[in-house]
């Protein structure tokens, strides 16, 4: 469908990348990967014909239409929601006036006979199926369909844009570009002002989609759900993947693999040729040798290495004071703001240590609740911070805190105490600031590099509770890594307001629902919250079927029913509690193998082969190691039969 041919990209004497070559096909489902700064974004537009490439060639047939959302965009505020949206149909309205002049034509002309009238029969014959087949009669209907799928209420419609913030107003382009039908979809981060149930309403509409999709997204669950072909930008070059990104992380490792034993066999090589050279330069009866050497050398074509995944950097908490049991409970506190409820009767309360998610729909009141815990808003009812909680805060408003006359280098190495202070480039590395970028003021910086920035300094100041309001909207895969590595491993306590299942999963043990001015408790991790939700929803359609039949006003029998779900409840415990057993006898195997292999290496120096007590620990540990894994193995195969 489009073809990229030797595509080259300069910005001033350096490439961005070069010799890219690939073909976007009818119904592919692309996702375009590569670290921050590798040129997806360019990619895109060139792609979209808004940015010209240094050299090579974008060919787009003449029929095939584009649809570009772009990370940042100019919005107007002229208009309310559905006819900001309306002027997607603009091709319809057009479509309906041709339509119509050539129904006038046939029913005025009176030569039925002749070829032209043949002609004009035909041709409206195929423009009425062409009409129908992009849902011309049915627009209005599906322009609702998709407003309500991406989050907005039927009493939005009618409100002016200018109304919403900027990341429900990128709902509104969203919904336009699709209306249109393109025959290529490019989406650049699309999901970052999405909540979870607009992001699986996307993910089914892009699944079904009957044209090409290419996205840019640092949500790895929703580009594993959508896309089966991975194009990463490495190294200024693509590589071209035919599957999902998860199985494209293994390839890619492989690929790395290879590429560094290449590389080492090239350096000895090459290290070899230097020696000959070197040894033999000034003998003349080597010359011939030597000259020969020397032109093999300039022949030989440097093996490069992909960038490496700075993700494996592990980040800690500085050590905190004990907080009390109780850091945060809530005793039927209630928010509004005028005549509008946000929330009422919330009584929640978050044990030490627990790590919970805050999700819903956006505007359901999760900040809001976020805020009155930081004494921020007020508030009706009891708010009880606990004792000794040392509270570390991240939101998008955290950014403007920053010195903007500091360097970023200089921000992080303030707060960096201790052995940390060696790490400060690895981990600015690791949130990209990689290279000279640390050396950038932070008054020239985006407002996502302010957030990245926000967050490390956060991520080294020592607190008990942790409250962070969408940390991941400004970071790629191998931040949210990092990130995600250093609160599972955080002592304390943490509140997680997301709507990134990936991050958020293997990472809560608990989820509150905001929704309907109520706040629900759901014990587990995202991925069960999910399921269940999807359960009761089942069982509330289920209940609302059988109340028609019912002949009198008795209510609907729900022992059944509750029943099955107390059971689900049970055995997801168990299940839960075997996964606990499983990675914990994991973590003991993996523990003991070190002791083992430190042991041993002690075992074969001449000091330690004649110590018994070393013989003697070693025999303990492998006792101990048999049983872990006889516990290991008990433990899976209950875990394979219950599931």
């Amino acid at each position: 469908m489009i073809s990229i041919d030797n595509l080259k990209v300069e910005f001033g004497a350096t490439p961005l990348f070069h010799d890219v070559s690939f073909v976007i096909n009818n119904r592919d489902r692309i996702a375009l990967v590569g670290k921050n700064g590798a040129g997806k974004s360019t990619m895109l537009k060139i792609i979209d014909g808004q940015q010209h490439p240094t050299s090579g060639m974008v060919s787009v047939p003449k029929d095939t239409t584009i649809g570009y959302l772009p990370q940042v965009m100019k919005l107007v505020d002229e208009y309310t929601v559905i006819e900001e949206t309306k002027q997607a149909f603009e091709h319809i309205t057009d479509f309906q006036d041709k339509l119509k002049k050539m129904n006038q034509e046939l029913a005025d002309r009176t030569d039925y006979e002749s070829a032209d009238y043949q002609k004009l029969i035909e041709t409206f014959t195929a423009e009425t199926e062409r009409y129908q087949l992009i849902g011309g009669d049915n627009y209005e209907a599906a322009m609702e369909r998709t407003l309500i799928g991406l989050g907005f209420e039927r009493t939005d419609f009618n409100r002016p844009t200018t109304e919403f913030s900027g990341g429900w107003r990128m709902r509104i382009e969203l919904a336009k570009i699709l209306f249109r039908h393109p025959d290529v979809l490019l989406l650049d981060e699309p999901t970052n002002h999405l909540d979870i149930e607009s992001i699986q309403w996307l993910e089914d509409f892009l699944k079904n989609y009957s044209g090409a999709v290419v996205l840019v997204s640092h949500d790895r669950t929703f580009i594993n759900n959508v896309t089966t072909r991975t194009i990463e930008i490495s190294c200024g070059r693509i590589y071209d993947y035919k599957v999902k990104y998860n199985e494209f992380v293994q390839l890619r490792k492989d690929r790395r693999e290879q590429q560094l034993r290449a590389y080492e066999n090239q350096q000895k090589e090459i290290l070899d040729i230097k020696d000959f050279i070197d040894r033999f330069r000034y003998k003349p009866t080597k010359a011939v040798q030597v000259q020969s050497r020397i032109k093999q050398l300039e022949k030989i074509v440097p093996i490069e290495i992909d960038e490496e995944d700075t993700a494996t950097l592990r980040l800690k908490f500085p050590p905190s004071i004990r907080s009390g049991n109780y850091p945060l409970i809530c005793e039927d506190v209630k928010k509004a703001f005028g005549d509008h409820l946000v929330f009422h009767h919330v009584n929640l309360t978050i044990k030490r240590g627990e790590k919970v998610a805050f999700v819903g729909k956006n505007g359901e009141g999760k900040s809001t609740l976020v805020k009155c815990i930081m004494n921020q808003l007020p508030y009706e009812g009891k708010l009880t911070v606990g004792h000794n909680v040392q509270i570390g805060y991240f939101a998008q408003n955290q950014a403007q805190l920053l010195d903007e006359d500091l360097t970023v280098f200089d921000t992080i190495d303030y707060v960096a105490k201790g052995d940390i202070r060696t790490k400060i480039r690895d981990i600015l590395g690791a949130f990209m600031f990689g290279g000279e970028a640390s050396d950038k003021k932070v008054k020239v910086l985006s407002g996502g590099e302010r957030s990245r920035l926000a967050m490390i300094k956060l991520l080294l100041e020592p607190v008990n509770f942790l409250i962070l309001d969408e940390p991941t909207n400004h970071l790629d895969m191998r931040s949210k890594d990092v990130l995600k590595d250093a609160i599972r491993d955080f002592d304390g306590t943490a509140v997680i307001v997301s709507h990134d299942r990936d991050f958020l999963d293997g990472l809560v043990t608990k989820v509150f629902e905001f929704g309907g001015g109520m706040v629900k408790e759901h014990i587990g991790g995202i991925y069960e919250f999910l399921e269940k939700k999807k359960m009761e929803s089942l069982n509330e359609l289920q209940l609302q079927q059988s109340v028609p039949v019912q002949a009198t006003d008795e209510p609907v029998s729900v022992s059944e029913s509750k029943l099955m779900y107390e059971s689900m409840k049970e055995q997801n415990r168990k299940v839960k509690k075997l996964e606990r057993q499983v990675a914990d006898c994991e973590r003991q195997i993996e523990d003991l193998e070190k002791q083992i292999g430190e042991l041993e290496s002690k075992m074969v120096t001449s000091e330690g082969a004649f110590d018994m007590s070393l013989y003697t620990a070693h025999q303990q540990l492998k006792e101990q190691m048999s049983k872990a894994e006889d516990d290991w193995a008990q433990f899976s195969m209950e875990l394979e039969e219950i599931r």
